[in-house]
């Protein structure tokens, strides 16, 4: 806006004293250009400047002046059925894109409702920035209508969080936060807003870039560890390389892909790190944990040494800790200091940015004069397959449709790089263990926290990150059930979609504990409700279908995939199906019940 312009304006602003004299001098000072709007107006410029394509939200009181900018400036915006909805849409936007995730919503409960969300990305280190709207600036800490302490709820639960009471902060505030997420180990900025910060007036400019103090979101890496972990590769006979969702967050798994090219030693994942070796690789057997395959389990417990990257080592990972790899050296490549030696202790920690130390090794591995390490290795490789085809991952044929061969099936019907959704629970591991993905970032679910309720709005906002790629939900009738509402923003905004529900009338994985250790005693795990699911999509505005018997699996599965928009196919299956192997609470890996397939 040029001069000419603000004349509307600047009486109102001149009546403001300080502020007004404040405006001029930055006017002043950029040759005449008086960039002049509102909090919420800047806001929004801000995400623009960050290369923001969707916001997904709900609005609020506190937030109606920065929706009506949104208005004004027809910025894209998703209009989710719940605040939850939002968070996790902008967690499967995030997941999907690489960028960094964001959502809006209002003071006291819109903010509270974004909890579950922020926990569930936080634990999985994507990076979001969170905008809420706060009570006005009068009102804070007087337990004024809707206000909520969003800064204080969610300190342990954010990368870091901020409260905007000057308007002339936001524009550094929304610069710093978006640096924060994407940067060193993404994750969660929350910034909430005093409600007259959206309506106070700011003459505009936007930092270049972000200068805090005490933070450059560089993590610089030791070239002798480097080195170190280097050396013990060659010295090995039984490597494993051991992947973790880091190296999705990082986009290094071409790094990861040459490493196992020059290596031949065999491969394993965590749930995070699916995706980031293709399915098909020779010598990588896949998940590895509570439910991971036998051969991925027992290769940790017989290697001599363990190659760990961009994995915090969880205790569904691992089974008892201290019993964990216990032949091996362990060299664990992270960017975060604090994952270091805190669930495993490292013999060789490298601590650096996946981007700098993978490159660093392969370089090493090389130019190294060692021996052809892919011979020295195929033994050891021979045996982890061996492994592998004594005990691959299946099922018991049956006049039931199983759910292993139902994802099965939905993976040999969709597109080579189709983008897969999960909730929690059973379906979830059966979707790691069948649903063999190529790609990183094609296989999104809730790691870390284990959210039901997670997928539907995470598939949402992974379809509008990649609008050319397939989306597969594979859900529960249970999980389906905690968002069930984001069908309707589903159907409102055209969003394709392919949801499976894998509707076994029971809460999965708490039914399959209650089975073995419990003695059956199902105690209010069984969903024997009389939800039409088909009505229920159908009622959202989403076309629907029920599959029931062998038949119907192959006659109505192949078309409805390939339909066109938004389908939710609910499939029947036993309720006594279980998840195999599995290692038990307080096992070894090597301790699995392996089950009767």
């Amino acid at each position: 806006m040029n001069r000419a312009g603000t004349r509307g304006v600047l009486p109102l602003v001149k009546r403001m004293g300080k502020t007004y004299n404040k405006m001029v001098s930055q006017w002043g000072a950029r040759g005449g250009v008086l960039l002049l709007m509102n909090g919420a107006r800047a806001l929004l410029e801000s995400l623009k400047r960050e290369g923001v394509e969707v916001v997904f939200g709900y609005p609020g009181g506190a937030v109606l002046t920065l929706y009506d900018e949104v208005y004004k400036m027809k910025f894209p915006h998703v209009l989710t059925r719940h605040e939850q909805g939002a968070a996790h849409a902008a967690d499967g936007y995030a997941r999907a894109s690489g960028k960094v995730g964001v959502v809006f919503a209002t003071s006291g409960p819109g903010a509270t409702n974004l909890v579950t969300g922020i926990a569930t990305a936080h634990m999985d280190s994507v990076p979001m920035v969170c905008i809420t709207g706060q009570v006005a600036n009068p009102y804070i800490g007087k337990d004024s209508f809707q206000e909520a302490d969003i800064v204080g709820i969610t300190t342990p639960i954010t990368k870091h969080n901020y409260l905007v009471k000057d308007v002339n902060e936001l524009p550094r505030v929304v610069k710093e936060a978006f640096f924060i997420a994407r940067t060193g180990r993404p994750g969660v900025v929350a910034v909430d807003v005093a409600k007259d910060v959206f309506d106070a007036p700011i003459a505009y400019n936007y930092p270049v870039a972000a200068q805090l103090h005490g933070y450059t979101g560089d993590v610089a890496f030791e070239v002798p560890a480097v080195w170190e972990a280097a050396e013990a590769l060659f010295a090995a006979h039984r490597p494993l390389l051991f992947v973790g969702g880091g190296v999705v967050l990082s986009d290094t798994a071409a790094y990861v892909r040459a490493l196992l090219a020059r290596t031949g030693m065999p491969s394993v994942a965590t749930l995070m790190g699916l995706g980031a070796i293709p399915a098909g690789t020779e010598g990588f057997t896949g998940m590895a944990g509570m439910h991971g395959a036998y051969a991925s389990n027992m290769a940790i417990q017989e290697c001599d040494l363990l190659l760990a990257v961009g994995t915090r080592f969880s205790d569904r990972v691992t089974g008892v800790a201290a019993a964990f790899a216990p032949k091996a050296r362990i060299v664990h490549f992270d960017i975060d200091p604090a994952e270091l030696n805190k669930n495993v202790r490292a013999d060789i920690p490298v601590i650096g940015d996946l981007r700098e130390t993978l490159p660093a090794l392969l370089d090493v591995v090389k130019n190294s004069g060692a021996q052809d390490l892919c011979a020295r290795f195929r033994p050891w490789r021979g045996a982890v397959l061996s492994m592998e085809r004594a005990h691959p991952l299946g099922w018991k044929e049956s006049a039931d449709i199983r759910p292993e061969a139902l994802i099965s099936r939905v993976r040999q019907l969709v597109d080579a790089d189709a983008i897969c959704v999960t909730d929690v629970g059973q379906h979830q591991m059966w979707a790691a263990q069948f649903f063999g993905c190529n790609e990183p970032r094609h296989f999104l679910t809730s790691g870390g926290l284990g959210t039901m309720g997670y997928g539907l709005p995470a598939a949402i906002g992974a379809k509008l990150a990649c609008p050319d790629k397939e989306v597969v939900l594979i859900t529960g009738d249970g999980s389906i059930m905690m968002n069930c509402q984001e069908l309707a923003t589903m159907a409102d905004n055209d969003i394709d979609v392919k949801i499976v529900l894998v509707h076994n009338a029971i809460l999965g994985m708490v039914g399959q504990w209650q089975r073995l250790f419990y003695s059956h005693r199902y105690s209010a795990s069984e969903l024997k409700g009389r939800t039409d699911f088909v009505k229920l999509a159908e009622a959202m505005g989403i076309a629907a279908c029920r599959i029931e018997m062998q038949e119907e699996l192959d006659a109505v599965l192949p078309r409805v995939l390939r339909e066109r928009g938004a389908r939710l196919i609910d499939v029947i299956v036993p309720e006594d199906a279980d998840v195999v192997p599995m290692v038990p609470g307080g096992k070894r890996l090597d301790q699995m019940v392996l089950g009767g397939r």
